[in-house]
């Protein structure tokens, strides 16, 4: 037992004697390297090392660093001995106390709320009781008239007291509910945040002597990304393209990056660094092909909160896999154009679980649900009910707040006047001036911006500007009539290589109009990238078939069907324009179909694919026609369909 005892303070005394030798270490957050998904942050310290082996416990890191991830560096005469992270929960309990005390004051609410509640329900009963009475007593035609008179002056004095009580208490409970609404929105802010629990790294050092120097901490972190959009200018054919990158960031870590230098990484640490292998690709009967389905070009739609179907602002919209997203506006829609093979769509906003649902139609609405608790409460105000906050603890947008002024209408804690300037929940309006330098890196591309910057960790979007470009451009007016007799104006930009672009999503203006969004996809090998510039309704093109001109003849065992269609151009435009006129013939899979083409009015046949191209100049309100005509022959006990 004596032993047991012994050996128990033994452990304490030297558990002591460890901790004394904890050394806690203030570390700043200095640069930020923030890839399309998750981040590396660099934090620096001047330590005094002591003589002897001591633990260096560098406090307040993010509790959701990639552990693998952890590099320190220092230099002196001495030696690191280990690197250990360990969770901190101390500031989540202080929260959570927090969170008790304020629970406590909103139930002390409630039940004030509550007792004034029964008390109406008292005055009502008086009410109906003294009514009711009253009625009995007309009634009684045997009654005194001066006792009548008598019994109905006491009844209307206390009706009127009661009134006047009821209308006391549901004065107070008014107070009273606008003291909760505090309480409640207290609370909501709190638990729609990140947790506050940090992280430690615990560096174990050994030192002959003692001295003075700096350390350096990397470690990735996971919730943190950034995705570029685009606006893209064309003051007229004439005149070069203006290109502004913009690159949109954010962060949920649980530390705040504070006047950082901050870098803009094209790498991914979460997509897979092993390559691929080829497994056998085997043939047999029976095995058949299934073609993918239609594209879909965009996908719009509206995200409302499940708690309460109101709009989410400022959400995260980003095609699965791509750089390319966009964030929801003040009404909680959405537009995001998609490039080639996009399968999924991931929704993301603070204080709510994410979504990834499959692309399957232009219309996609989302309904998130809350990560928390909803706050959504029902109190007595009289004899109405009145909706509270929501869990982001902000108004219903029906509601009518009294926070600035009486006409003040707030949705989801934005109010009018907020919208009006453009302030909405989750977007930072706010940009960086222009000055980036990028470096070209083996695997990937960064952009160093040179002022320092700010990223709080509340998953709240920072836009941030990459570079603004002026290119030459070459424009052309493209129509595929059969398709669309809309024409579109396009301009072609070439070693667009070298600007170091990522797929995203671009904001058209011409001639200082906002005409709608393209996409950039840089998903290619050619050295021309073609943006799509919008419609020009001064270009009128139909295409319509010769009807006295198409056949259908039956010659032996074939049949013969002749289509022919005229294109039309009118332009009605006040200048000259370069128009390219896209359409096609059928093109036979079969040797026993024959496609014979009778007539392209000039223009060039790819017979592989079947499409015929005409590049016309037209004059300004000039018009032209052209003519496509063609014939297959197939087996007359044969059904083709020709178009």
């Amino acid at each position: 037992m004596f032993r047991k005892l012994l050996l128990a303070v033994t452990i304490f005394f030297i558990t002591i004697a460890a901790k004394a030798d904890d050394q806690k270490v203030i570390s700043k957050v200095q640069k930020v390297i923030v890839f399309l998904n998750g981040a590396q942050v660099t934090r620096t310290a001047m330590v005094n090392v002591n003589t002897g082996t001591s633990i260096l416990v560098f406090e307040n890191i993010s509790p959701g660093i990639d552990v693998q991830s952890i590099q320190v560096h220092a230099n002196g005469g001495f030696t690191i001995l280990s690197v250990k992270h360990e969770m901190n929960f101390l500031n989540e309990q202080v929260k959570q106390k927090h969170l008790e005390d304020l629970r406590a004051q909103q139930k002390a609410i409630r039940d004030k709320i509550t007792l004034k509640s029964n008390f109406l329900s008292i005055y009502a009963e008086e009410s109906n009781m003294l009514v009711k009475n009253q009625v009995v007593s007309g009634q009684n035609t045997g009654l005194d008239i001066i006792k009548l008179k008598q019994a109905l002056d006491f009844q209307t004095e206390r009706l009127a007291d009661i009134r006047k009580k009821e209308q006391a208490v549901n004065d107070e409970i008014e107070v009273l509910n606008t003291e909760l609404l505090k309480y409640n929105q207290q609370i909501a802010d709190i638990m729609k945040g990140s947790s506050t629990a940090t992280s430690n790294i615990l560096v174990t050092v050994s030192s002959k002597a003692a001295l003075e120097t700096e350390f350096t901490l990397n470690y990735v972190v996971h919730n943190a990304s950034w995705f570029p959009t685009y606006d893209i200018r064309a003051k007229n054919v004439n005149s070069p393209i203006s290109i502004s990158y913009k690159a949109n960031v954010s962060q949920q870590s649980g530390e705040d990056w504070k006047n950082i230098k901050l870098t803009l990484s094209t790498g991914n640490p979460t997509v897979s660094g092993s390559k691929p292998e080829l497994n056998p690709y085997y043939l047999n009967f029976g095995m058949y092909y299934s073609a993918p389905a239609g594209s879909v070009t965009s996908v719009s739609g509206k995200l409302i909160g499940g708690d309460d179907g109101q709009p989410i602002i400022g959400a995260t919209v980003k095609v699965k896999g791509t750089s390319i997203g966009a964030v929801t506006d003040v009404n909680g829609n959405y537009s995001v154009q998609l490039p080639r093979n996009a399968q999924a769509l991931q929704f993301s906003y603070i204080g709510y679980v994410g979504k990834v649902l499959p692309i399957t139609s232009e219309l996609i609405n989302v309904r998130l649900e809350p990560s928390v608790s909803s706050l959504n409460e029902v109190v007595v105000t009289g004899y109405a009910t009145q909706r509270k906050s929501d869990a982001t603890g902000s108004v219903a947008s029906l509601d009518v707040g009294t926070p600035g002024s009486s006409n003040t209408v707030y949705i989801r804690g934005i109010s009018s006047e907020n919208l009006l300037q453009g302030q909405a929940a989750g977007v930072a309006l706010t940009t960086i001036p222009i000055g980036v330098d990028q470096t070209e890196n083996q695997t990937n591309i960064e952009f160093n911006i040179a002022n320092p910057y700010s990223v709080p960790s509340d998953g709240k979007q920072y836009t941030v500007e990459i570079n603004q470009l002026d290119i030459n451009a070459s424009y052309q007016y493209v129509v595929a009539p059969k398709l669309s007799t809309d024409v579109f104006l396009t301009a072609k930009l070439t070693d667009w290589n070298k600007y170091n672009f990522l797929s995203g999503e671009a904001n058209l203006f011409f001639e200082g109009t906002f005409i709608g969004k393209s996409l950039i996809d840089v998903h290619a090998t050619i050295d021309t990238l073609n943006l799509s510039l919008g419609t020009d309704k001064n270009i009128v093109v139909s295409r319509t078939s010769l009807k006295d001109l198409t056949e259908r003849q039956s010659l032996g065992s074939n049949k013969k069907e002749t289509r022919d269609w005229q294109i039309e151009i009118k332009n009605r435009k006040n200048q000259p324009v370069s128009l390219l006129v896209e359409d096609q013939v059928p093109v036979s899979q079969n040797s026993s179909i024959d496609v014979e083409t009778q007539e392209l009015s000039g223009g060039q046949l790819d017979k592989t694919t079947g499409k015929v191209i005409w590049s016309l100049p037209l004059k300004a309100q000039d018009d032209k026609k052209i003519e496509l005509k063609y014939q297959v022959k197939y087996p007359k006990n044969q059904s083709v369909i020709i178009q």
